[in-house]
C-alpha cells in the first residue's frame, strides 16, 4: 500500500527529474486522484458551445426560414430533420463540433477546421496522393474553392424554405471529392453519418422514403458501435471518462480502479458499467425497430435519450457531443413521430438499398475486422478504447522545424504558454497529458515499442499524434491513420529531419475478435525502424505504466548509473 508521502499532488521536480517509467506512474496517479480534472471554466465553454451555438443555431434557422406546420411541431418536421443533418454537416466541416476547444488541445486559437480548410500551402492527406490536380501534401487554390463552394451550397440549403433535392445533390457529390483531395476533410464532416444522411435525403425525396432509410443509418450506428465495444478495452474507456465526468459522483470515482492508487487498472464496476453501456446500445435499435406500441417505443427513447445524454454529461475526451444531440434529436424524430414507417420500404428504391449494403454493412463488418484498411469512423467503432494512435518523438530542441509548415496554429507548448499561469508549469502539463494513452488498455503495446523507437527517451519530447494532427491538418478526432506513417512524409518533405531526429510509434487497433495490437516504428527520413505485435491477454495482467524488463529498457540513464 501506498503512503501519504507516494500521493498525488507531486512537486514539479519530482515528477520531471524522475525516469520515464516512474514519470509516467506518477502521471497516471495524478490523473486518478483528481477529484474534477476539468476546469469549471472548460465545461462551461463547452457547454454554451453546444447549447447557444449549436442547438440555438438550428432552432433560429429553422424558425427563420421555415414554414409552419399545422400538423407537426416545427422542430420535429420533415424540413426541419433535413435541415438537422446539413447543419451538422455544415458545423462539423467548419471545425466547430468535436475537434473543437481545449479538450482537444485547441486554446489558441479554439479551432481548426476552416482556418486550414481555406488557407492555401496547409498540409493535406489526399486519398491519392499522386493524382492530378487533386493530389500532393500541400492545399492548392483548387482544394481552397472547393471547400468554400461546399460549404456556400451548404449555407444555400439550410437558409432555403424547403430542401428540395436539387438543393441536395451538389454537396452528395463535392463531400466525396474532398474527401479525394483530403481525407481529412470527408472524415471531419462526420461523412459515415451525416453524408450518407445526405444520400438518403437526396435520393428518397419524400418524407415517406427517407424516414425508413435514415432509420437504418441511425439503428446501423446503434449496431456497430456496440459491437465495437466487444473487447476488453472498453473498460478502460469508461475508467477514464468517468474520471473525468463532471457530473459522476466523487466518492464513486476512486471505485473506477481496481484498487486506487496502487493498481490504476478498471474495476468491477467499471467493467460493468462497460457491459451494461454494450447491452443498452445493442438493445436500442432492437426495441425501437420492433415496437408497436406507443409505451415501448416512448420506453426506448427515453433510454436512447438517457445512454447518449449520459455520454455527453461526462465530458469525453474529443468531445463529440453534437453528434450524441443529433443522435438523440433523430432518434425521436424518426421513431417517435413516424412509428408507421417500416424499413420494408426500402425494397422500392434498390439503389439506395445497394448503397447502404456497402456503406451500412460491408464497410463497416470490413472495418472492424480489418482496422487497419478503414478509419474507425467508417468502421463506426465509437469510443471503443480500441483506436489506432501514434506518438511522435522529436529529438529535444527539433520540434521547432514544424515551424516549416504552413499552419493557423502554434504548437501545443506555445498555446499552453499563453494560458498556463506559471509558466514553470508548461513541462509539468505535458507530462501529465502522456497519462491518456497509458491509462488505456491501448497502451501497452508502448512497453514493446518505446524501448525500439530510441535510444535513450528523455533525450525526446514526446508529442502525442492527435494533437500534432490538429496542429498540421486542422482537425483531430481520435483517427491515428491521419497523423501516422502518411502525415511523416509529408511533414517530411516540408521539414527535412535528419535520421533519429523525429520518430513515429504506431500502434493499430485491435480486429475484431483478433488476439493483438500490431505497432510499428519510423523514422522520419530512413522509414521503417521496427515492427510488432504485442498480444492483449497477458497485456491486460499489467499496469499502466512500464514494470520490469520494459521500466528497465526505458531507464537507460538509471542503468547506466547502477553499473
Amino acid at each position: 500500500m501506498s503512503t501519504a508521502a507516494d500521493l498525488p499532488p507531486y512537486d514539479r521536480e519530482r515528477l520531471l527529474g524522475a525516469p520515464f517509467p516512474e514519470r509516467v506512474r506518477l502521471a497516471c496517479r495524478t490523473w486518478a486522484s483528481q477529484a474534477q480534472p476539468t476546469p469549471f471554466a472548460v465545461i462551461v465553454f463547452y457547454w454554451v458551445k453546444y447549447g447557444l451555438f449549436f442547438v440555438g443555431g438550428f432552432v433560429a434557422i429553422v424558425y427563420a426560414t421555415s414554414p409552419a406546420s399545422s400538423e407537426t411541431p416545427l422542430l420535429f418536421s420533415a424540413v426541419a430533420f433535413q435541415k438537422a443533418i446539413l447543419w451538422a454537416l455544415f458545423y462539423e466541416s467548419a471545425g466547430f463540433g468535436c475537434s473543437a476547444g481545449p479538450m482537444n488541445a485547441r486554446y489558441s486559437p479554439p479551432i481548426g477546421g476552416f482556418l486550414y480548410f481555406l488557407r492555401p500551402g496547409t498540409t493535406k492527406l489526399p486519398l491519392f496522393p499522386g493524382l492530378p490536380l487533386l493530389g500532393g501534401d500541400r492545399r492548392t487554390l483548387f482544394d481552397v474553392a472547393l471547400y468554400a463552394a461546399n460549404m456556400v451550397f451548404l449555407l444555400r440549403a439550410l437558409l432555403a424554405p424547403e430542401v428540395t433535392t436539387e438543393l441536395l445533390w451538389p454537396s452528395v457529390v463535392l463531400l466525396p471529392l474532398l474527401g479525394i483531395t483530403d481525407t481529412t476533410l470527408f472524415l471531419a464532416a462526420r461523412g459515415e453519418h451525416y453524408w450518407v444522411a445526405l444520400v438518403a435525403l437526396a435520393v428518397a425525396g419524400s418524407e415517406a422514403l427517407f424516414v425508413p432509410a435514415c432509420m437504418l443509418i441511425w439503428c446501423a450506428i446503434w449496431f456497430w458501435a456496440a459491437t465495437s465495444k466487444l473487447n476488453h478495452h472498453f473498460p478502460s474507456v469508461i475508467m477514464v471518462m468517468m474520471n473525468n465526468g463532471p457530473f459522476f459522483p466523487r466518492f464513486l470515482k476512486q471505485r473506477l480502479f481496481r484498487d486506487y492508487p496502487d493498481d490504476l487498472r478498471p474495476s468491477r464496476l467499471a467493467t460493468a458499467m462497460a457491459v451494461a453501456g454494450t447491452f443498452t446500445e445493442y438493445m436500442i435499435p432492437v426495441i425501437l425497430l420492433c415496437s408497436d406500441s406507443v409505451l415501448v417505443t416512448s420506453a426506448g427513447l427515453l433510454v436512447m435519450t438517457c445512454f447518449h445524454g449520459f455520454i455527453a454529461a461526462n465530458n469525453p475526451s474529443g468531445m463529440p457531443i453534437e453528434w450524441n444531440i443529433v443522435m438523440i434529436y433523430g432518434g425521436i424524430f424518426l421513431f417517435g413521430f413516424h412509428p408507421e414507417a417500416s424499413i420494408a420500404s426500402l425494397a422500392a428504391m434498390p439503389g439506395l438499398a445497394l448503397f447502404f449494403a456497402v456503406m451500412l454493412f460491408a464497410l463497416p463488418a470490413y472495418g472492424n475486422f480489418v482496422p487497419s484498411r478503414v478509419s474507425f469512423l467508417l468502421a463506426m467503432r465509437y469510443y471503443a478504447g480500441n483506436w489506432a494512435y501514434n506518438i511522435w518523438l522529436f529529438r529535444k530542441g527539433t520540434e521547432a522545424k514544424l515551424a516549416k509548415l504552413v499552419k493557423a496554429a502554434p504548437t501545443f507548448r506555445e498555446q499552453l504558454e499563453k494560458v498556463v499561469p506559471d509558466p514553470a508549469f508548461v513541462d509539468v502539463a505535458l507530462c501529465l497529458s502522456m497519462s491518456h494513452r497509458f491509462m488505456h488498455l491501448e497502451g501497452r503495446p508502448l512497453y514493446d515499442a518505446l524501448p525500439q523507437a530510441v535510444d535513450d527517451i528523455d533525450e525526446y519530447d514526446w508529442v502525442d499524434g492527435e494533437i500534432l494532427g490538429g496542429l498540421v491538418i486542422g482537425w483531430n478526432f481520435g483517427d491515428g491513420h491521419l497523423n501516422g506513417r502518411r502525415l511523416l512524409g509529408a511533414v517530411q518533405r516540408q521539414c527535412g529531419f535528419e535520421e533519429g531526429e523525429l520518430r513515429v510509434v504506431s500502434v493499430e487497433s485491435q480486429p475484431l475478435f483478433g488476439t493483438a495490437m500490431q505497432w510499428s516504428i519510423h523514422d522520419a527520413k530512413s522509414g521503417l525502424v521496427a515492427e510488432g505485435e504485442t498480444a492483449i491477454a497477458p497485456a491486460r495482467a499489467l499496469p499502466p505504466w512500464p514494470t520490469g524488463a520494459a521500466a528497465k529498457a526505458l531507464a537507460p540513464r538509471q542503468k547506466a548509473s547502477s553499473e
